[in-house]
């Protein structure tokens, strides 16, 4: 049963880190295939790496770069119908047998006999880990929050790009919750979610993560949060570990087509989605409606409302459905 690692990486110092983290700690390492995207000024010492073997490596000049949209879409051509998918950011750290907690969890949900259930998404913002010494690559798991972690809206930050609006984590009342946002950078999914919501270059940044979202809604995948997720992120507004982003200045200016042109591409395509103007696989599905995803988060998407505030801004509702029932 093999898992497809997708890491999307950008000047990223501790891309290594993440992908030894995801091997040393995996209870079936033999069954890892990392599919990497290395958008930095020098790349891995591949060689160097014992399961080297086990990498699809690519590596970009950060100026060359389209974004990480782009660099998933480009990771998932690399994909050869493994059973699982993971999507992580290229700085993250694992707990011992992360594999085998998420598998569980997946085939758990799978073993209910709904559409949903079986084209399940585990996602959440995963919990934060600190660097004790980047020399010796020692770090600190933050382990003490056991919670399921939701994702909701971000009362303050409703419609601040035209159909964007913020994300943020939110506490749930069961162990296993539906939920109904996802986050790019922590996705457990299985193959079908590879063939069915593949992801969409022309996105940038904004509306990454709304747009998948709905793609996957519309076409009966379920969306799901679990308790204690076994893998960890590194904050930057935590960390003096700094790194430059896609959009830096400097290397933004020597690009012919700016980081400013691209959201905007981004943002009017995700409006153009919420909308059902874009047909095909990167538009919307037609297993559930607009008026669903209103229904279960409180957001009316189309004409920018927010209907039901505790809806939106908590996971209470979502947690209080049973998870292991169809929703509609």
């Amino acid at each position: 049963m093999k898992i497809f690692i997708s890491i999307a990486s950008y000047q990223d110092a501790l891309l290594e880190t993440t992908i030894k983290s995801a091997y040393e700690k995996s209870d079936m390492p033999e069954n890892l295939i990392f599919g990497i995207c290395d958008q930095s000024s020098i790349p891995l010492d591949i060689e160097s790496i014992k399961f080297n073997n086990q990498m699809k490596y690519e590596h970009i000049d950060p100026l060359e770069s389209e974004g990480p949209c782009w660099a998933r879409s480009r990771i998932q051509e690399k994909f050869e119908d493994e059973e699982y998918y993971l999507q992580i950011d290229s700085h993250m750290q694992f707990d011992q047998s992360w594999d085998s907690y998420l598998i569980k969890y997946i085939e758990e949900i799978r073993s209910v006999d709904s559409e949903m259930h079986q084209l399940p998404i585990i996602t959440c913002y995963p919990r934060s880990f600190d660097v004790v010494s980047i020399e010796t690559k020692k770090f600190e798991l933050n382990k003490s929050d056991c919670n399921t972690h939701t994702i909701a809206y971000r009362e303050d930050a409703m419609f601040i790009k035209e159909s964007f609006c913020r994300q943020i984590g939110s506490i749930a009342t069961k162990e296993i919750s539906h939920g109904y946002l996802i986050a790019a950078g922590f996705l457990f999914s299985t193959k079908e979610f590879v063939k069915q919501i593949p992801y969409d270059s022309d996105f940038y940044f904004y509306g990454e993560e709304i747009s998948i979202m709905l793609r996957a809604f519309t076409r009966g995948f379920g969306i799901f949060h679990l308790p204690a997720i076994p893998i960890f992120h590194l904050y930057t507004e935590t960390t003096d570990i700094k790194r430059k982003l896609h959009w830096d200045e400097d290397e933004d200016s020597k690009r012919e087509t700016k980081w400013h042109q691209r959201e905007e591409i981004s943002i009017k395509k995700l409006s153009d989605i919420i909308n059902n103007k874009i047909e095909g696989i990167f538009g919307l599905g037609n297993k559930r409606t607009m008026k669903d995803y209103e229904y279960l988060s409180g957001v009316d998407l189309i004409n920018k409302k927010v209907i039901e505030k505790d809806k939106a801004f908590t996971g209470n509702f979502v947690s209080s459905l049973p998870w292991d029932k169809e929703l509609f």
